[in-house]
Formats: C-alpha cells, sequence, structure tokens
C-alpha cells in the first residue's frame, strides 16, 4: 500500500485513486445498490451493511458526502420527492456516468482480488504452512 495511516500518495501527492480507502470503497457499493433500485440517502444507510461494512449503521454525514460528491462528478443525479406527509426527499439515481464508473470499480475490484488473493497466499505459505 502506497498510503500513510487513511491517505494514499503517489509521488508525495495526495492521490485521488481508489486504493486501500475503505471510506472511498463506499461509492461503488452505494453506485451500485443506486443502479439496482433508486433510493433516498436513508434507504442506503440500511442497504450498505450488505457490502460487509459492519453491523452498525454508517455515519449519515459520510453517506450524505459522498452522495453529493458522486452528483457533483456526474455519477448520480437526484429529484426531490414531495408525495406525501412529511418534508420533501432526495430520490438519487445512476447517470450513463455513474454507470461507467461502476464497469471501472468492478476493474479495479477485481485487479485488486488478484493481488490480495496473491499476498494472502504466500502469507499462509510463510506464516500458516509447513516450518511456520
Amino acid at each position: 500500500m502506497c498510503g500513510r495511516g487513511n491517505m494514499h500518495f503517489h509521488h508525495g501527492h495526495e492521490c485521488q485513486c481508489p486504493g486501500f480507502k475503505m471510506d472511498r470503497f463506499v461509492q461503488p457499493c452505494m453506485l451500485l445498490l443506486l443502479y439496482e433500485k433508486p433510493a433516498h440517502g436513508y434507504e442506503l444507510m440500511e442497504k450498505l451493511s450488505e457490502f460487509g461494512f459492519g453491523d452498525e449503521s454508517p455515519d449519515p454525514a459520510m453517506v450524505y458526502r459522498n452522495l453529493r460528491r458522486m452528483e457533483e462528478e456526474g455519477w448520480i443525479k437526484s429529484q426531490w420527492e414531495t408525495e406525501g406527509t412529511g418534508p420533501a426527499k432526495r430520490l438519487y439515481t445512476v447517470t450513463p456516468e455513474g454507470e461507467e464508473a461502476i464497469h471501472g470499480w468492478a476493474f479495479h475490484v477485481k485487479r485488486q482480488m488478484k493481488r490480495l488473493e496473491i499476498f494472502l497466499e504466500r502469507y499462509e505459505k510463510n506464516f500458516m504452512g509447513e516450518g511456520a
């Protein structure tokens, strides 16, 4: 990993690529959930546990911050729903650019999985296998 702590660096500068930043990995998970079914932010918070982010609900500020970022990137769009009682809510949907981002993330995840498998195989050989 080329990062220090939670930061990811290349050539001494903070990088915007996903790397091992799990807080950044929430974006493709949210995109995929929205691709499957448009949703409100609160619904996304409930669904994120399906990706193994823990038994606790994710931080709402983190979810809405990522929704804003993805909307700024053009990956999602939102519209206000004012039907029914209660306050208006934003309904988020994936754009064609967001669908492309999902494909890009899938490629990156597959590549990372291969690297992680190699690492784990060597780790197990060295620390769990014979002579360890």
